[in-house]
């Protein structure tokens, strides 16, 4: 068993660091998110997957936040400026690890000139390596997606149809989902939805029923101890200040 209290403490200082995913990035126009937890005798994990779409990015992408008593394959020391920059980046991260992937190939269904607009021709575009058809405008209302334009499409609402109709797709494989995981933890729980902590207002995970629990869970191996009594908020419709940035 770990000590539940410890997985919230990292958890909590992750918070305050803001390495801990806030769904309301303002940054960010949330798409989808899903979260997993990881166990062996040795070490636990906590993965978060987020797909959205942020206009400095250009293209959209799912991050995957790791955050374990240990990790695996951290960030390698060429990807800073000097060793001490490296250790210190590692002294600073002891729990959390970050990595980015991109589902959507880059293509002609964007508007070249603006990045967050689709092309008014757009016609088709590849994710994961297979071609699809861009949907009609008429597409998106059937999942509550209210174009802000009355011609134009932009890409968080794209990225909103595209989450709809594709989530699996979207959202990170299994290997990039255990990209920081040692290679002898099992999954022991897979949640599409939960009830996530508002950063923005100041909360950190041990506030959270949520977090409680699943650090407990965490702990003990047993995921019984996953039985919450509030709502999920993980739809980006609970998150309108995300992406406002």
């Amino acid at each position: 068993m770990f000590d539940e209290r410890e997985i919230l403490t990292a958890l909590d200082k992750c918070c305050a660091d803001f390495t801990f995913p806030m769904l309301d990035n303002g940054y960010v126009y949330l798409a989808a998110c899903r979260l997993s937890l990881h166990r062996s005798l040795k070490n636990w994990a906590m993965v978060v997957e987020v797909f959205g779409f942020s206009p400095r990015t250009g293209l959209p992408d799912t991050s995957i936040s790791t955050f374990a008593q240990a990790l695996h394959d951290r960030d390698l020391p060429q990807n800073y400026v000097s060793e001490e920059a490296y250790q210190r980046y590692l002294s600073n991260n002891p729990h959390n690890e970050y990595r980015s992937a991109f589902p959507l190939e880059e293509g002609s269904w964007q508007d070249a000139e603006d990045l967050e607009y689709l092309a008014s021709n757009a016609h088709e575009f590849v994710l994961r390596g297979e071609s699809h058809i861009v949907p009609d405008r008429r597409a998106y209302g059937a999942f509550d997606i209210a174009l802000q334009e009355p011609v134009r499409v932009r890409t968080f609402e794209f990225c909103r149809w595209l989450a709809a109709v594709e989530r699996d797709a979207v959202l990170a494989t299994e290997a990039e989902r255990r990209v920081s995981l040692s290679p002898d933890m099992s999954q022991i729980l897979l949640l599409e939805e939960w009830h996530h902590p508002d950063l923005c207002a100041g909360k950190v995970a041990s506030d959270s029923e949520t977090f409680r629990q699943l650090s407990r869970v965490l702990a003990t191996g047993d995921t019984s101890h996953y039985a919450p009594s509030t709502k999920p908020n993980t739809n980006w419709i609970n998150w309108p200040d995300g992406g406002s940035l």
